[in-house]
């Protein structure tokens, strides 16, 4: 579950979805991985980012691409 975990505010990097009580752009947890960087190296370099959270969010993107509905209007 993401409640809690993400935060959105127009005050901290102009509303881009960050870490809760951070100012890691969630972005930057997908850019390492499309970079070929694994889950600890981005966790080694955000260490206000737990484990917990990072793999809340991997998890919440691979349900939203892989749900039925995802895959009948982009692949069928």
């Amino acid at each position: 579950m993401l409640y809690g975990q993400v935060s959105i505010d127009s005050e901290i990097m102009n509303g881009t979805p960050v870490f809760a009580g951070t100012r890691v752009p969630i972005q930057n947890l997908f850019d390492y991985i499309e970079g070929g960087e694994d889950l600890n190296e981005f966790l080694d370099d955000f260490p206000s980012v737990s484990k917990e959270t990072a793999v809340a969010i991997l998890e919440m993107a691979k349900q939203t691409l892989t749900t039925e509905k995802v895959l009948n209007e982009n692949f069928t």
